[in-house]
């Protein structure tokens, strides 16, 4: 029997790498999706998986052709694909809405919804075929409420990826798919470097880590299929 596949975004660092290698070691196969091919092959070293088993594919999400083309060559290298989970995500530092740039608003709502928008687009028609599949949305409890430290980009690229979870709940569970939006509170992660005012060393000691955000994963793709986690919200205790 085949190991079950898993598609990542954002699998050069943070929630993404942490995804990835917590996975590897529960047996499953990867395609590490993301920009930056280096940070990727990073990715693929900790995983210990022999190539075979994990594809490092570089692409920019936020391009529809770019995510098509991904996923043709990650179902032609592993036939089957079980599950994605859209980790990929981004802020800036000058995001009020009193300094927000039209760039960097654009720049979010492509990483944060629109790419997760293409890679479930573009791997549905499959999970759709088998009868079966979850897709994981890695949100932020900024989807659920609004906060100045957030910026308003973020929070409605993050609020429609929320919509997206449910929309595919509500379209698809009858064709054996489900969808799990994950909302977590502060990690400690690269992400903090692009806040206004980076936190320092005790303030990230209080967040959690993208290893704790991984096991939530885990939880959400390897329930019995007859049960899903349709919201999960964490934070620092």
């Amino acid at each position: 029997m085949n190991p079950r596949t898993v598609v990542i975004t954002g699998a050069g660092s943070g929630v993404g790498r942490a995804t990835a290698v917590l996975l590897a070691h529960a047996g499953w196969r990867l395609a590490l999706v993301g920009r930056r091919a280096e940070a990727l092959q990073e990715t693929a070293a900790l995983t210990g998986l022999p190539a075979a088993q994990c594809l490092v594919r570089p692409c920019d999400i936020g391009d529809a052709n770019a995510v098509a083309a991904m996923a043709a060559e990650v179902l032609e290298a592993f036939q089957d694909v079980e599950a994605i989970v859209n980790a990929a995500g981004t802020n800036a530092p000058r995001r009020a809405l009193e300094v927000l740039t039209l760039e960097d608003y654009h720049a979010m709502m492509n990483t944060n919804l629109h790419g997760a928008y293409y890679c479930a687009q573009a791997f549905l028609p499959h999970l759709r075929a088998r009868g079966s599949g979850t897709i994981v949305n890695i949100v932020s409890d900024a989807g659920k409420q609004a906060s100045p430290k957030a910026g308003p980009a973020y929070v409605m690229s993050k609020f429609g990826l929320a919509g997206l979870t449910q929309a595919i709940n509500a379209e698809e569970r009858t064709r054996g798919i489900r969808a799990c939006a994950i909302f977590p509170g502060d990690i400690d992660t690269p992400l903090l470097d692009k806040r206004p005012v980076v936190p320092d060393a005790t303030a990230r000691a209080r967040m959690m880590l993208p290893e704790d955000i991984a096991e939530c994963v885990r939880l959400c793709l390897e329930l019995p299929s007859r049960a899903v986690v349709e919201e999960l919200v964490i934070r620092p205790r």
